[in-house]
């Protein structure tokens, strides 16, 4: 019998837990719901992530005025998937911050992949109706780009560390405190969704730069928020090794069938009963499928094409 599709069946209200990880920095986890973010400036707040609509970011924004009535300036994309940033305009931002491959993306493929996230997780668009349009960053940087946050609290940097997740992922880091908000480049006890990525060069170089940040908190896309060094490493080396089970699986496959199989078979054991395996897997083997034979950026999700792959790996 065929699965349901992606999160589709997936209706249930998850638990928020608003996390105070130092003074004036916040994290919002919600059970595999994408995570977001916010640090306090000396007069002013930085956002991080926008959620899917401007009703949800509300909710979010809610909870984070329950700590600081400071306005928000700067809100920060860590790549362009819509569940990411279509909520921009709850924020009032006066600069809305992405990498400049994240803007380009967002030009080349934004409109299909709007379409292609609500069909995939109806329940994290609430409210669709109050999306006023596609975001589009005001400010995009090739390397790194700095936040004086003011007074003794320091910089907040944002760093462009390589291809992974999409090809404009970016980190947000305190150093400071030695937190890290790495967006969708790790995630900690949630499956990985790599429908977008460049698997090898997220599971060497990229996730390489990530960790010689040397973060003692990291805030992932998904999950559980990680603690301690040894905690962030865990984190790290879990992304890493989902990578690297996919590329060994896929790489030694006849068929984009056997693919699926042998990878579902190889991460079942470990990562199966976390957040949106069975949903992310398919779509991350048809991407690594596609890059193994010579395909070098990945092919544009619609909704009929997620259809497609869901009919043809998860039946």
């Amino acid at each position: 019998m065929a699965k349901p599709f992606a999160s589709s069946e997936d209706l249930g209200e998850k638990r928020q837990t608003l996390h105070v990880l130092a003074e004036g920095v916040y994290a919002l986890t919600a059970e595999g719901d994408p995570n977001v973010g916010a640090v306090e400036g000396e007069d002013f707040v930085v956002c991080f992530e926008a959620l899917a609509t401007p009703v949800a970011a509300r909710e979010w924004l809610a909870m984070l005025r329950e700590h600081t009535d400071k306005p928000v300036r700067y809100l920060v994309l860590s790549h362009y998937h819509a569940v990411r940033v279509l909520g921009a305009s709850a924020f009032g931002a006066g600069v809305i911050v992405a990498h400049e491959k994240t803007r380009e993306l967002i030009a080349e493929r934004g409109e299909q992949d709007w379409a292609s996230e609500y069909g995939r997780m109806p329940r994290l668009f609430k409210e669709p109706a109050s999306i006023p349009g596609l975001t589009w960053p005001t400010a995009t940087f090739s390397d790194r780009f700095t936040i004086d946050l003011g007074g003794d609290r320091g910089d907040l940097v944002l760093k462009y560390c390589g291809r992974g997740h999409t090809e404009g992922d970016l980190v947000m880091w305190l150093p400071k405190h030695r937190i890290m908000f790495a967006g969708d480049l790790v995630e900690s006890q949630a499956a990985l969704y790599t429908g977008d990525a460049f698997h090898r060069d997220w599971a060497s170089g990229t996730l390489d730069r990530v960790a010689a940040f040397g973060a003692e908190t990291l805030v992932g896309g998904r999950g559980a928020v990680a603690t301690g060094k040894d905690g962030v490493e865990a984190a790290i080396a879990q992304t890493r090794e989902f990578l690297r089970v996919m590329i060994r699986e896929v790489g030694g496959s006849r068929t984009l069938k056997e693919a699926f199989e042998r990878t579902h078979a190889a991460l079942a054991p470990r990562y199966g009963r976390w957040p949106i395996f069975e949903h992310c897997l398919p779509f991350d083997v048809s991407r690594l499928w596609d890059e193994l034979h010579g395909i070098e950026r990945p092919v544009i999700w619609t909704a009929e094409r997620d259809r497609d792959v869901w009919a043809a790996l998860q039946s």
